[in-house]
């Protein structure tokens, strides 16, 4: 990784790396059972996020973010996802990288100046409505409508798999605005409109403190203002986006393995069994050197991916390539890991357990079910 680092990291990397760490060492791993057992990341830890500018590395100084570039972004990420509680994680990133970026692309001044400096101090926790029963996540099949009435918009319809639906203030939803396939505008949506309900919160297997929604918009009348970008064009947003999002889960998917790799060195060099440590045993330590070095050629392309995206390239293909590898990567690592622990693998309060419930929730993010950017001009 050192050589890595050379090539892409500089000492303000480092010094975010070592930021992230501490909060994580010092919020994060000491109390993230109970998050689990309640079901989601307590709002004041977010804020503490916010206050410590964590929560707006890549979004405009002026509203109060860091006017990061995407390897920054990468960077934090990453170092975000060395926490063992992957509920935590995806609370953090889907307001971030998923659905904040929505207002950071899309908005208009006004909007921006109204929400986006709430956004960034984790005043305003964010979420993003695309995912529909029926539909999936297929932007092009969606069926909630927005349509206009006079000086507002009325929203009908339910979203489905909502992270931080719960207990978001501010939800970013794709509808339906006109009669063509891809006819979709996104809009604003604030906890507390008339019509607008959690319909359930919904239990999971993996991410168990992150908050999981479906969504209900019944004649949700929100003023003609709260469009968020061009009318009609909601699909090709949602595209946009799709390369922050998918650079995200990758980092947080490279960040798992990375962890249960280093947990299961740990293990294997203290469990004594046939005579002697595991890792005395070579058919561990060939089978966790070749997980090892996937991590690290996965990591190395993540990486490669952000940096090309700071010179301004398209790179569409790679990164669905990206998102297809580690989707598979994190499984593998983590599944493996989990058995070299044998029965304690199996363990609750463990964090191979852990990692073990989280790498399929990761794969399926990662799997979306959407188009890649490259089929966005498929069919109208």
């Amino acid at each position: 990784m050192a050589a890595l680092d050379n090539i892409y990291i500089t000492p303000e990397h480092e010094l975010l790396r070592d930021q992230v760490a501490r909060f994580i060492e010092r919020e994060v791993e000491p109390h993230g059972a109970g998050w689990e057992e309640a079901g989601l990341v307590p709002r004041d830890v977010l804020r503490r996020m916010g206050q410590a500018g964590l929560l707006g590395l890549m979004f405009e100084e002026a509203y109060g973010g860091g006017g990061a570039d995407a390897m920054t972004n990468l960077v934090f990420a990453e170092a975000l996802s060395q926490a063992t509680f992957a509920g935590f994680i995806i609370t953090v990133l889907v307001h971030t990288d998923m659905a904040g970026p929505h207002l950071h692309h899309a908005g208009n001044a006004a909007q921006k100046a109204r929400y986006m400096p709430g956004v960034t101090l984790g005043e305003l926790i964010t979420a993003v409505g695309i995912t529909e029963p029926g539909a999936g996540s297929d932007v092009a099949g969606i069926r909630t409508t927005a349509r206009r009435e006079g000086d507002e918009w009325v929203l009908n319809g339910t979203k489905m798999f909502i992270t931080n639906g719960v207990h978001a203030n501010l939800y970013f939803v794709a509808a339906k605005s006109g009669p063509g396939k891809r006819e979709v505008s996104m809009f604003i949506v604030e906890k507390g409109t008339p019509g607008f309900s959690v319909g359930r919160a919904l239990k999971k297997t993996g991410w168990l403190s992150s908050d999981t929604a479906e969504l209900v918009f019944d004649n949700v009348r929100i003023p003609a203002g709260n469009l968020l970008g061009e009318e009609g064009k909601g699909f090709y947003s949602v595209m946009k986006n799709f390369q922050t999002e998918r650079i995200a889960l990758a980092a947080m998917a490279v960040g798992h393995c990375t962890q249960a790799i280093r947990l299961t060195l740990d293990y294997v060099r203290q469990r004594q069994a046939f005579g002697g440590p595991l890792w005395n045993q070579q058919t561990i330590r060939q089978r966790l050197s070749m997980l090892d070095a996937k991590t690290r050629a996965a990591r190395a392309f993540l990486y490669q991916c952000a940096w090309r995206v700071t010179q301004g390239q398209d790179i569409v293909q790679d990164v669905s390539m990206l998102k297809a590898l580690t989707g598979e990567l994190v499984n593998e690592v983590v599944m493996t890991c989990q058995q070299f622990h044998g029965g304690m693998g199996f363990i609750r309060e463990t964090a191979i357990e852990r990692l073990w419930r989280d790498a399929p929730v990761i794969d399926l993010g990662l799997d979306d079910g959407r188009p890649a950017e490259g089929d966005a001009g498929a069919s109208a």
